[in-house]
């Protein structure tokens, strides 16, 4: 078992990884959520970030992608050698890191068109409406549709496209296979690896485990708000103990 790396104090200069992650404390109010959480991801890589309920996943995600809650107290956060742990939402946003949350956040009142040309309002802009609705062509006929009367395939795919309308680094994706049917989420696992093949760094939370291993390259295993494992989403899938222990599958 490949257990996480220690950082050093020359980290921001040496660390190989295009987004890393090193030893993040967070907390939501005076809960202590994230503990020392440290990974790498590489570019273009896929990485599948597991673990029971409440064991950190979201609160993670939602840290790289310095959302107010929950709190960074400590750690630092590098993507592409740019210290995010310095910067705000927007700044993350704009050094192009990219949060699909779990609800999706589809802007009612706006169709799916307009969702998408609101994330475009301001640079960087990423792929153009043409390029989107190929890589959705439902989208594409339901441009004039209301985007939260989508079903929520379909929403999943807007609220991917409307992160890709903007010229992103890194894809942060909370349960994107929530409530999906099967038939859904093999879709949508094929649009991810399109993306991967596009060179876009992918950091997926799935409780759906199996489904995000099959798709990652590696996987990180969270308990309690810190790393438990650290390797090859292959050795997940083949260890029993292993998942039975920490994803009770």
């Amino acid at each position: 078992m490949n257990m996480p790396f220690e950082p050093n104090a020359n980290h921001a200069a040496t660390a190989p990884a295009f987004l890393s992650v090193w030893d993040i404390h967070a907390y939501y109010g005076e809960s202590y959520i994230v503990q020392g959480v440290s990974l790498n991801v590489h570019e273009g890589e896929i990485l599948a970030l597991l673990g029971r309920n409440g064991a950190g996943k979201t609160s993670t995600l939602r840290t790289i992608a310095r959302l107010a809650d929950p709190r960074l107290t400590h750690g630092e956060i590098w993507l592409d050698h740019k210290p995010l742990h310095k910067m705000t939402s927007y700044q993350a946003a704009a050094a192009g890191i990219a949060l699909v949350p779990e609800d999706r956040r589809i802007i009612a009142g706006l169709t799916v068109e307009e969702n998408l040309k609101l994330a475009q309002i301001a640079p960087p802009i990423g792929w153009d409406l043409d390029r989107l609705y190929e890589l959705f062509p439902r989208l594409g006929e339901r441009r004039k549709q209301e985007g939260v009367t989508l079903s929520g395939g379909e929403q999943q795919m807007l609220a991917i496209a409307r992160a890709l309308a903007r010229d992103i680094k890194v894809l942060l994706l909370d349960e994107p296979y929530e409530g999906l049917a099967p038939v859904i989420v093999q879709e949508i696992e094929k649009t991810l690896n399109i993306i991967k093949a596009q060179g876009i760094t992918t950091v997926i939370v799935e409780q759906n485990a199996i489904a995000a291993l099959n798709l990652a390259d590696r996987a990180i295993i969270l308990d309690t708000g810190q790393v438990v494992y650290d390797g090859s989403a292959t050795e997940v899938l083949e260890n029993a103990d292993l998942r039975a222990e920490y994803l009770a599958i």
